[in-house]
């Protein structure tokens, strides 16, 4: 069993203020917790690399149509070398006008973290992987409900 990395809530909070800049639509805040040399790979397939550009990118996504919101469970936070950390998390999507998930559009985000001094942590990659699950569909279904435990009023 992997240990959980010392650092887990700083990289829990890399991955908050990234789907917080997501939600907010804010290409400049999604991109502020990226490493200089960062890369996003979407959910599409799209690749965005270096900080500036997935700013500049992702400012046209959000200007040119409504992105679905995200919500995201955190899975794991394990180390992998000195200074880099793999975050694993799972994300449902609501899409604009909407008040419930679109299972189509779950996610497997897997995150790579690194220091870059003085315990400022960066993401190095952020990956969207489609969560279609094709053989699995009540692994789709339980990813709703728990997602849908998360809107629920507490």
């Amino acid at each position: 069993m992997t240990a959980a990395h010392p650092e887990d809530a700083r990289i829990r909070a890399l991955y908050a203020a990234f789907l917080d800049g997501w939600n907010r639509r804010s290409g400049a805040a999604v991109a502020a917790g990226f490493a200089d040399d960062g890369d996003i790979i979407g959910f599409d397939g799209s690749h965005h690399r270096g900080r500036l550009s997935i700013a500049a990118d992702l400012r046209q996504v959000f200007g040119s149509h409504q992105t679905a919101a995200y919500v995201g469970i955190v899975r794991s936070v394990r180390p992998m070398a000195p200074g880099v950390a793999v975050l694993l998390a799972h994300a449902g999507m609501i899409p604009p006008g909407e008040n419930d998930f679109d299972p189509q559009l779950h996610t497997v985000h897997t995150l790579v973290a690194v220091d870059e001094g003085g315990g400022r942590w960066r993401i190095s990659l952020l990956q969207a992987t489609p969560a279609a699950w094709h053989q699995h569909p009540d692994a789709r279904e339980a990813l709703t409900e728990e997602l849908r435990g998360l809107l629920a009023p507490q």
